[in-house]
């Protein structure tokens, strides 16, 4: 076997999948050119016949990444199929994933199919892709509670169709890490032509083993790829961390014995950009990204630490890219000075009236803020109006009174399709004023059903960053701004999210 492992993230699709995180093709692109810069393998840029939108969005990361595998997600039929091929045509390197469910609760209850057709439309399936496609991967959704004698049947058909990939996930999160590794291996050692493909793993976290279970896959399974994503994004409790699985296997090589191509430099940057755009906070005790992932409190470990790093770290923090020094730029910092910045963070902005616009917005944070971070900047790029031109809302200005024992009023000013608008409304706060005051006009009959303030950096002083999650005719949708005024940040959000109610990007449920 090689002793390279393979890095695939579906951020952009497993991740997505997560309630109120989906992204703009814009998003994706700037997320996907991140992963590209930490040298991700294969990067799952989405599930091009679910929507247009996310066709477009595929099609947008094929023709821009050049260093990176790019792949799409396919049922097991020939449009699926067809259509991912179709927004794959621009990659340099491009992968069609396709799959369909093994499990007997599956085939029974959702696909209304028996095991025979199941195994006829997989080869089906994966021989239409091979006729499209040089590189293609099969996950047999649900395999890890599949029949092991059935499951083997699929995936020496599918490998003897041309499959390259095969793929086993633990959809529902059941698997614990020794007997899941003990499947990957029963499955290779009986499949015949197991040595034809490469092996892989996607594992969830519904009992917080995620993270375990893929490495099992890895030394007990003998498996050379691990899907994950940025922060553990995903459905429910999410998928195995990208963050987490590369750090482990670069510490204990030792243990592993394998090399990965990952730049880990780039890591903080990009779980700062995937919470940023989504929404999804980094808890500050996550394990590399979290906030406190290098920080110490105890006068032991302090003393520790100051004496001999490796006392009480096993890595170092700017090995995954904290940075001691978090200002960055100032009032008087010129245009170069943030492309620059921009560039270091891993931020390409399309073109240079979005450039423009971003550091007009950076001059008018600096005006209010002393001290800009790397967090500041990040979430200026991330406003939806710096990079995109087809919002339906934008926030304008904002004018909001709070007084003790006074209700508090809010007058706003915002667009409607490029329209300016006015909304007024008192309320039980002066963020209940001012949602109420768009809500006025706009009457989208949406449910809050998450309000969220997070400070981008840690003073008085910093920037607010508010998630607002709205519920309508059964999507979910989450809309982030950030301002230092908080009443301001959260205008922003609802209207974020109000233009991805707008959209209506209906999505096809996928593979988990």
């Amino acid at each position: 076997m090689s002793d390279q492992l393979i890095i695939f993230d579906t951020t952009l699709r497993d991740g997505e999948q997560s309630p109120g995180a989906s992204m703009t093709r814009d998003e994706k692109l700037r997320i996907a050119r991140q992963l590209e810069r930490l040298k991700v393998d294969v990067i799952e840029a989405g599930f091009a016949a679910s929507s247009n939108g996310d066709f477009e969005a595929v099609q947008a990361i094929a023709n821009a990444v050049k260093d990176s595998t790019v792949c799409s997600l396919s049922r097991a039929n020939d449009r699926d199929i067809a259509r991912a091929a179709e927004a794959l045509k621009g990659a340099e390197r491009a992968r069609i994933h396709t799959f369909i469910a093994t499990s007997a609760l599956h085939m029974e209850k959702k696909l209304r199919m028996t095991p025979e057709q199941v195994l006829e439309q997989a080869k089906q399936s994966v021989r239409f892709a091979r006729n499209l496609c040089g590189d293609i991967e099969f996950s047999p959704e649900d395999g890890y509670r599949s029949d092991v004698d059935f499951l083997c049947r699929v995936l020496e058909a599918v490998i003897a169709e041309g499959a390259t990939t095969i793929n086993v996930p633990d959809t529902v999160g059941y698997a614990v890490p020794e007997l899941y590794g003990n499947f990957i291996r029963t499955l290779r050692e009986r499949v015949p032509n197991s040595d034809k493909a490469i092996w892989s793993v996607h594992c969830h976290n519904d009992l917080g083993m995620a993270v375990a279970n893929s490495l099992a896959g890895v030394k007990i399974g003998g498996a050379r790829q691990i899907e994950c994503t940025i922060n553990g994004l995903g459905e429910r409790a999410g998928n195995c961390s990208l963050e987490e699985v590369v750090m482990a296997v670069k510490t204990r090589r030792d243990y592993f014995g394998l090399s990965l191509g990952i730049d880990t430099q780039h890591i903080v940057a990009a779980s700062r950009m995937v919470s940023q755009t989504t929404g999804f906070v980094v808890q500050p005790n996550k394990a590399v990204v979290g906030a406190n992932a290098f920080a110490h409190a105890s006068g032991i470990h302090q003393d520790g630490v100051l004496k001999a790093r490796d006392t009480y770290e096993i890595m170092r923090a700017e090995d995954v890219g904290w940075s001691a020094n978090k200002i960055v730029l100032g009032k008087l910092s010129g245009r170069n000075a943030f492309k620059q910045r921009l560039q270091d963070l891993g931020v390409q902005l399309d073109s240079e009236a979005e450039v423009n616009t971003a550091f007009t917005r950076f001059k008018e944070l600096a005006d209010r803020k002393s001290e800009i971070f790397d967090e500041d900047i990040l979430a200026l790029v991330s406003d939806e109006s710096v990079t995109s031109e087809r919002e339906q809302y934008g926030f304008v200005s904002l004018a909001q009174h709070s007084e003790t024992g006074e209700q508090p009023r809010a007058r706003i000013v915002f667009t409607v399709d490029g329209r300016e608008v006015k909304g007024e409304s008192v309320g039980n706060g002066p963020v209940d004023a001012s949602l109420k005051a768009i809500e006025s006009h706009v009457k989208s009959g949406a449910e809050m059903v998450l309000y969220s303030v997070n400070a981008i950096s840690g003073s008085t002083e910093s920037q607010g960053e508010v998630t607002v999650r709205l519920q309508n005719s059964g999507r979910v949708v989450n809309g982030v701004g950030a301002d230092p005024d908080i009443v301001v940040a959260s205008a922003k959000a609802y209207l974020s999210a109000l233009n991805k109610l707008h959209s209506k990007a209906d999505r096809v449920a996928a593979q988990g």
